[in-house]
């Protein structure tokens, strides 16, 4: 199973719920994608520089390989696990990379994007509280709204198979939903 969505949208607590009750390792992208972005030339501190001669936006687009590459490693390397993909892996401007990462995820049994509310509005609203308690942050860099952009992007959605909303359920509720799913 693979969990994607929007920065807040729960998907790391989420994964380790699913992962302790189906018995499967849990697997974070962001937390082992520094080997896979080298493979393709990149690492954090160069997107950091990147970041800092271009802007947030150009440097994720520049970036956009990298993280391509990073989903098909990952759901190689890590096929029996749960596995959490952050916000950026399922986002791409370059249907080129799109493709390689659905061509990745097209392997997957189930890749679910998590939402906190079906309604858009109050979904942002929810994204933004957890980012700014989670994080310390808003995800609006340099006039861009990074969380509505993860949210309202159509290559998230074209790479799920389903949409699981969280609202008013604990994690360990969703997991229990999501578990029977997992085991399949």
């Amino acid at each position: 199973m693979v969990l994607v969505g929007p920065a807040g949208a729960g998907k790391s607590v989420l994964g380790r719920a699913v992962a302790a009750r189906t018995g499967r390792r849990f697997v974070d992208l962001d937390a082992v994608a520094d080997p896979y972005y080298a493979q393709a030339g990149w690492s954090v501190d160069r997107l950091r520089e990147r970041i800092a001669l271009v802007g947030r936006l150009a440097a994720e687009a520049e970036w956009e390989p990298a993280r391509a590459h990073a989903v098909a490693c990952a759901v190689a390397d890590h096929g029996d696990a749960v596995l959490a993909l952050g916000a950026g892996h399922t986002s791409y401007a370059d249907p080129a990379h799109l493709a390689t990462a659905r061509a990745a995820l097209d392997r997957c049994r189930e890749v679910v994007r998590v939402l906190p509310s079906a309604d858009r509005d109050t979904a942002l609203a929810v994204l933004r509280e957890r980012c700014a308690a989670d994080k310390g942050r808003s995800w609006i860099v340099d006039g861009h709204d990074f969380l509505a952009h993860w949210l309202d992007d159509p290559g998230t959605e074209l790479l799920a198979t389903r949409t699981v909303f969280t609202e008013r359920e604990t994690p360990a509720e969703t997991a229990a939903r999501l578990g029977g799913a997992a085991d399949r």
